[in-house]
């Protein structure tokens, strides 16, 4: 009786191996993702007044003061970031390239952190087949093409809006941008970014997957850049 349950043991574990090998050998290998070969950008641009409230929130004694100290930050870019039609590349160079210091410096007037501006091209640039150089300046440009709505230059007292309204807001300012092209993300009540879909050669273009993400909540608020937090 013995034996005969250790002969059915071993038939199980062998039958068992045998399966997971099988299925091991059908799993497709990770994406490997190729620096350049990518379908379009998206530029994102986070409200700096929701972040840094949400980061006072979380801790007080740890705000990243030089986004959230005395400048004023209102729309402040969170990066250019290379997509596909149906998903997004990441990361594709492992170490990344380093970065210039005197680059990192340039871009902290519209990405207000080091550490962003290191992410961003560690996570997203490497992605775009682009030198550091020519990756920034493509940022920097991009971000020129898009007007701010004027309603959002100066809000001094917070201000509650639709994502619609945002989304119409910045289609009016742009010609060209259609609400295709755009979404509107928030957390639990406040707008978090405005995410704006370009061609590799920074034209407005319509995103579908992009634009299926946006904030379904009916209103989000948007602090006031108010300079930090007291």
């Amino acid at each position: 009786m013995y034996s005969r349950v250790t002969r059915l043991a071993a038939f199980a574990a062998c039958l068992l191996a045998s399966t997971l090998i099988a299925v091991a050998q059908d799993k497709p290998e990770p994406q490997k993702h190729e620096p350049g070969r990518f379908d379009f950008y998206v530029l994102a641009l986070s409200w700096s007044p929701s972040y840094c409230e949400a980061a006072h929130e979380r801790n007080p004694a740890r705000v990243p003061q030089q986004q959230c100290g005395a400048r004023p930050y209102h729309f402040v870019v969170h990066g250019l970031w290379p997509q596909y039609e149906r998903g997004f590349p990441r990361e594709c160079e492992v170490p990344a390239p380093r970065l210039n210091r005197e680059i990192v410096a340039a871009m902290t007037d519209m990405m207000p952190s080091p550490r962003l501006v290191y992410n961003g091209w560690d996570r997203h640039g490497t992605c775009s087949g682009l030198g550091p150089q020519a990756y920034f300046d493509a940022v920097r440009k991009a971000r020129t093409l898009v007007a701010i709505p004027p309603q959002f230059e100066q809000v001094k007292s917070p201000l509650t809006v639709s994502p619609a309204e945002i989304e119409s807001a910045f289609v009016a300012a742009n010609p060209g941008m259609s609400r295709g092209a755009i979404a509107v993300t928030c957390d639990s009540r406040r707008l978090s970014e405005v995410r704006i879909c370009m061609s590799k050669d920074l034209q407005f273009r319509d995103c579908p997957e992009v634009d299926r993400r946006t904030c379904r909540r009916d209103t989000v608020v948007m602090p006031p850049a108010r300079g930090g937090q007291s």
